[in-house]
């Protein structure tokens, strides 16, 4: 079940991530990493389309992670982007080709490597509240860090490091909600609100769909996806393993495996989301071109 729920929740968010780039893309410059860009997007029905999915996808995401390791369920999510391609190829009519079946093995193959390598399983190892926010801290600094050198970089250069930031805190978001999911098996509903967690994970989705849609705005699909798929199952592998107990092998040959399926899930992201069917992939249209236009 923590498979079956992983994948259709990676299918719902690639898919929510088509159709709120493609009304993202359109909004004002200057709403740019503003809250004010979600008002105004939220009065697009495409938008609202796509935040449907994105939602649906999250609370699947939540019950996968509520049944399995948060190491094992991060790279199922990262396959979102393989249902991304599905919908970008059948709404642009590109073939997949040689370029996208790499893709789809990179992807799908470096998942399945990671998952049999490592055999990601929790533990009841306590871990010191010192562990957990240095974790949370070294997180929450790097995404903040990410955002900084964005800033100070050209328009057309944001959105790799926009989306990366906005991956990391989702991956933080995804541990938070794990946490949220014992908290509510031990304590129900009222003990779970009167802890911080689930604020926390509030204002985590909140800032990241901010930073997301930003990205968004800023350049094409392929320019964000690529960061924003690798970064979070990173951050949430990171946080499953440094706060919430999660225990990989770590003989050389299952190292190696780790590693060479993290690298194999990287590159196929990259390369997928560079095909010519994801918006704003097709050749002669650089990013400089398109924020021309826009103004």
């Amino acid at each position: 079940m923590v498979y079956l729920f992983g994948l259709i929740s990676a299918c719902l968010l690639g898919a929510g991530f088509v159709l709120q780039q493609h009304a993202a893309e359109r909004a004002p410059v200057s709403d740019m990493l503003s809250f004010r860009l979600l008002w105004d997007l939220v009065r697009v029905p495409l938008w609202l389309g796509g935040i449907g999915c994105m939602v649906a996808g999250q609370v699947l995401s939540a019950v996968a992670l509520s049944k399995g390791d948060l190491s094992k369920v991060e790279p199922l999510l990262a396959t979102n982007l393989l249902f991304a391609m599905a919908l970008a190829r059948r709404m642009s009519g590109q073939r997949l080709g040689g370029s996208g079946w790499a893709g789809v093995l990179l992807l799908s193959g470096g998942v399945t490597v990671f998952i049999v390598a490592g055999r990601p399983t929790g533990s009841d190892t306590e871990v010191s509240a010192l562990r957990q926010w240095l974790v949370i801290g070294l997180l929450v600094g790097l995404a903040l860090a990410v955002i900084a050198v964005a800033r100070h970089l050209p328009f057309f250069e944001e959105p790799p490091l926009l989306a990366a930031a906005a991956g990391l805190l989702y991956g933080l978001q995804d541990a938070l909600t794990r946490v949220s999911s014992q908290i509510v098996g031990e304590h129900g509903i009222p003990g779970l609100l009167t802890r911080w967690e689930p604020y926390t994970i509030v204002a985590l989705a909140v800032t990241g769909l901010m930073l997301v849609q930003s990205a968004f705005e800023a350049g094409p699909l392929r320019m964000s996806l690529p960061a924003l798929t690798a970064a979070e199952p990173l951050a949430g592998i990171a946080c499953g393993i440094g706060f919430l107990g999660d225990q990989l092998r770590t003989g050389p040959a299952a190292l190696a495996g780790e590693t060479v399926g993290l690298v194999a899930v990287v590159a196929g992201v990259y390369v997928l989301a560079r095909h010519p069917a994801m918006p704003g992939s097709v050749t002669g249209s650089g990013p400089g071109e398109e924020v021309a236009r826009r103004r």
